[in-house]
């Protein structure tokens, strides 16, 4: 069981975090915070420059404590949390993502939550440090919270985009 989580920790943190670096920098093909600002614009989000520091931030770090085992549960919520504004964005496509739809933001969701839920393993950070196991309701709070946050992000900073002569809001496109 330990191997799995090791296994299951390592791909997803660090595919959060390398799709973090995308919106911060130029590795990974990423188009560096200027890049990642105009995509967070072209999704209908306020906050420019801010929102993409923020956003590609919280991946990097959610990503790297994951793949760690460091502080899983907190590291968990913040990566539901962002991946949760991200299946938002991709929500009209539908689920599919050969129809650039939210199913892999969701199934990114579905780990995380898992990972708070059985804790890192053994070969984590947080088993080295005396951290394991996290109690039950922390596991379930971080559940709850991780896409509320999210969904709050949403509403807050997503933002009424103005088109003859009525209100609607933005499409989002990633």
């Amino acid at each position: 069981m330990d191997t799995g989580l090791l296994v299951l920790r390592l791909v997803t943190g660090l595919l959060i975090a390398g799709h973090g670096m995308q919106k911060v920098s130029f590795r990974l093909g990423g188009n560096g915070v200027a890049g990642g600002t105009e995509e967070f614009r072209r999704d209908g989000f306020r906050g420019g420059r801010l929102t993409a520091l923020a956003a590609g931030g919280s991946q990097v770090g959610a990503g790297l404590f994951l793949a760690a085992g460091l502080l899983t549960p907190m590291a968990a919520m913040v990566a539901m949390g962002v991946m949760t504004v991200a299946s938002t964005v991709k929500w009209h496509k539908g689920l599919w993502v050969q129809n650039d739809g939210y199913e892999y933001p969701m199934v990114l969701v579905v780990i995380s939550a898992a990972l708070a839920l059985t804790g890192p393993g053994r070969w984590s950070v947080d088993h080295l440090l005396g951290l394991t196991p996290w109690p039950l309701w922390m596991s379930v709070g971080v559940i709850a919270l991780g896409p509320a946050s999210g969904l709050l992000t949403r509403a807050v900073l997503h933002r009424p985009v103005v088109s003859e002569g009525t209100t609607r809001y933005a499409q989002a496109t990633d």
